[in-house]
């Protein structure tokens, strides 16, 4: 009978201790999970940024320009078009949005605008593994169980690059006025782990730290 008071005792605390331990640390917390992270984004703005600051404007300073994005296709178009139009003000370019009011057509284009990415692993990756549902999941389906990673060291590096080039003509007779580019801009991120020393992080975008 003692016994079973000194059980029914410690019961009692453990779930005074889990009630209290519960209460303390209740909280919420809101995570979005977008298409695509702010390191892909600023490895791509900084890319485009990088090679627009080259690009030469000064045969079309004092000049009504229009730009024309229609040999532009990319979805990434927005920003750089709105790069090159901020590089050009900056440089004295007096840009206007009707062709008819413009002295000079400036056409932009890029190359290519995108990430690369390469990983390495030394360890055992995670794997997918079938599994059959239990009594609770209907009859002979299969589900799927992701082991976890195990690993020694990894590494996962990213490279932004950005091409970007103007041909302007003059509106009247369609004679070219300036040629600039393509130019080549690029970023990098650099994340690596390696076992009992964490998470290092290497790169020239934020939050990371130039190499």
């Amino acid at each position: 009978m003692v016994w079973q008071n000194e059980s029914s005792v410690y019961r009692a605390a453990l779930l005074l201790a889990v009630l209290l331990v519960g209460g303390g640390c209740t909280s919420t917390v809101r995570t979005t999970d977008p298409a695509r992270t702010a390191s892909e984004h600023f490895l791509q703005s900084q890319a485009v940024a990088e090679a627009v600051r080259q690009l030469n404007i000064e045969p079309m300073r004092d000049r009504r320009v229009f730009v024309d994005a229609d040999y532009l296709s990319s979805t990434d178009r927005q920003f750089l078009l709105a790069e090159v139009r901020a590089h050009m003000l900056e440089q004295g370019v007096r840009v206007t949005d009707e062709r008819a009011e413009a002295e000079v057509v400036a056409e932009v284009r890029t190359a290519g605008l995108g990430i690369d990415r390469s990983d390495m692993l030394v360890g055992i990756p995670s794997l997918v593994v079938p599994a059959t549902a239990g009594q609770d999941g209907p009859v002979g389906a299969i589900t799927e169980v992701a082991t976890p990673e195990l690993s020694l060291f990894k590494n996962i590096r990213q490279r932004g690059f950005a091409s970007v080039a103007i041909v302007a003509y003059w509106a009247d007779n369609g004679e070219m006025a300036a040629s600039t580019g393509p130019f080549i801009g690029q970023t990098f991120r650099t994340d690596w782990w390696i076992f009992g020393l964490g998470h290092q992080i290497r790169g020239d975008i934020p939050p990371t730290e130039r190499d």
